[in-house]
């Protein structure tokens, strides 16, 4: 299992996974709004979304977990 974590404080203004999904390495799950500027953050390595911790409209701050990956 890994941790998708934020990269900077801001708002989670999209999640774009669900629980179950399969994604792809470097495939977008969750675009983050900070300071006017949207912030992908993407998967590291392919798996299957195991955990969404946030939601949209969520305040989140650098190094909070995003959702987690059950790496295939």
């Amino acid at each position: 299992m890994e941790e998708i974590k934020a990269m900077m404080a801001g708002n989670v203004w999209k999640v774009l996974v669900s629980v179950g999904d399969t994604v792809e390495e470097d495939q977008d799950i969750v675009i983050l709004e900070s300071m006017k500027m949207e912030i992908p953050i993407a998967a590291e390595e392919a798996g299957t979304i195991t955990e969404i911790k946030v939601a949209e409209g969520d305040f989140v701050n650098e190094g909070d977990t995003l959702a987690i990956i059950e790496i295939d």
